[in-house]
């Protein structure tokens, strides 16, 4: 049934994320595309949108993956699935973690989990590079082809979308030196895109 695969999916997501919503892009994307539900130049775009509305960013594109796939119930089904996971840990949390916060095991636990969380924000940062940065995917090589220093592939399969390019750096100095609001940065980037395309068709 597809309202108990749109749950499942977005409960399993939401049970192994730590780190918020940026770690979980790399496993929703994993999963769309490993069940057919969206590309990742559509999950680029629901990302966008994503950041534009109230929320979190997980509940969020959960919500919008349901609703699109399924309508109201499956946008229900979806975003359930993606919170109740939180729910649980943060009740649970809230009542035995003030008994073992000194517990060296619960401390180790939690100190392996921080470097895993920055690998998968990374990951949520490659993926969005390579969709609003680049005009396609980059082939990865293979780990002996790294041995051998056969980088050709990834070299050749590099084409910087020099529009996404020179906005990125625009947006980036702005909040960088002049503290723009993050609200006014999303708008501000999506006029220049469509002002790109009026412009130069891209």
């Amino acid at each position: 049934m597809i309202y108990w695969l749109l749950f499942w999916t977005f409960f399993k997501i939401g049970a192994v994320s730590f780190g918020g919503g940026y770690a979980m892009i790399p496993l929703i994307q994993e999963e769309l595309e490993a069940l057919g539900w969206m590309d990742a130049e559509e999950f680029a775009n629901i990302l966008a949108i994503s950041e534009m509305t109230p929320g979190p960013l997980a509940t969020n594109t959960a919500t919008y993956v349901g609703a699109k796939t399924t309508g109201v119930l499956g946008s229900m089904a979806a975003t359930l699935g993606v919170t109740l996971p939180s729910l649980i840990i943060i009740t649970l949390v809230a009542r035995f973690f003030i008994q073992f916060k000194e517990n060296k095991m619960v401390n180790s636990i939690l100190q392996t989990i921080r470097p895993i969380t920055i690998g998968l924000i990374f990951s949520a940062v490659v993926f969005i590079s390579q969709t609003s940065l680049l005009k396609s995917k980059i082939e990865l090589p293979g780990f002996f082809d790294v041995l051998k220093g056969n980088l050709s592939g990834i070299i050749n399969s590099i084409q910087p979308d020099f529009a996404g390019i020179a906005i990125f750096i625009i947006i980036l100095v702005a909040i960088a030196k002049y503290k723009l609001n993050p609200i006014l940065a999303i708008m501000s980037s999506a006029l220049l895109g469509i002002a790109s395309y009026l412009m130069f068709g891209v």
